[in-house]
């Protein structure tokens, strides 16, 4: 079977999904559960399991047997993601982290310095770290010399729904990482972009705001597993290459594909 292997983990499902901005912790569940993902983001800072709605996404997660990925989502500083990082773990009892270092309030655009000094840290405290990072080549690697072991560069800021903006960075990420798993995180809206990130050769997506923020979440839930399923699939069969110039799909010259009868004369026996 074509799993998904991260830090040693296999998943069946390439989606990941978010937990939050649903009209309720029902349609959460439900979404979550059409959407067939196996790893679960939450947010310690935006859902404390000590609040009501918290303590049922949590007991709903901890059910479903998914991997959770807490985030340090809204730290703007290395010292505040380490200390949520570090709560998280406490709380959550997992060393999976998504770490989220934000630079810039206008569209939250990750902090380069700050997230690499925080992945080499919580590293080092023996955290499994994906970070959120933008689609920069340079800072990628600083995050893998580090020791990270899964990058999440966005395809769009958070919450845009604008898909793959950059498609040149993303295939030179892919081309120059061949063999470290790459997830596009952050700004897909529609399941096509998502299809497109697969078909692009990227190891899964993760998303929530165009599910969650649906008129209907539970199906659009399940429009994204299909869509990253059939992206996944047409990678690996191989897609056909661009041209220029049309090529016709049923050649006939010099191939002819039936032989034909020939025709009676006068006086002639078939």
């Amino acid at each position: 079977m074509d799993q998904l292997k991260l830090y040693g983990k296999a998943f069946d499902s390439r989606l990941l999904i978010g937990t939050a901005l649903y009209p309720s912790p029902a349609i959460m569940r439900e979404s979550v559960a059409a959407s067939g993902a196996q790893i679960i983001t939450l947010s310690l800072r935006r859902q404390s399991p000590e609040q009501q709605q918290g303590k049922m996404i949590w007991d709903y997660i901890q059910e479903s047997g998914c991997q959770l990925l807490p985030n340090t989502a809204g730290c703007k500083t290395p010292k505040e993601a380490i200390a949520l990082a570090e709560m998280s773990r406490e709380i959550f009892h997992t060393d999976w982290l998504k770490l989220e270092v934000i630079g810039d309030d206008y569209n939250l655009q990750p902090d380069p310095y700050g997230l690499v000094e925080s992945a080499r840290e919580l590293v080092r405290r023996g955290f499994k770290v994906l970070p959120y990072c933008t689609d920069d080549l340079l800072v990628c690697r600083k995050l893998l010399d580090v020791g990270c072991e899964v990058l999440m560069p966005w395809g769009a800021p958070i919450g845009t729904g604008q898909g793959l903006m950059n498609k040149y960075n993303l295939r030179t990420l892919r081309e120059r990482l061949p063999n470290i798993p790459l997830i596009i995180d952050a700004g897909i809206g529609a399941p096509s972009q998502a299809t497109e990130a697969m078909e692009m050769g990227f190891d899964a997506v993760l998303l929530n705001t165009a599910v969650a923020k649906a008129q209907n979440p539970v199906l659009m839930a399940e429009a994204f597993k299909l869509a990253v399923a059939s992206g996944r699939a047409a990678r690996t069969a191989g897609l056909m290459l661009k041209r220029q110039t049309a090529s016709p799909s049923t050649p006939t010259l010099d191939m002819p594909f039936w032989q034909q009868a020939p025709v009676a004369g006068a006086g002639e026996e078939l």
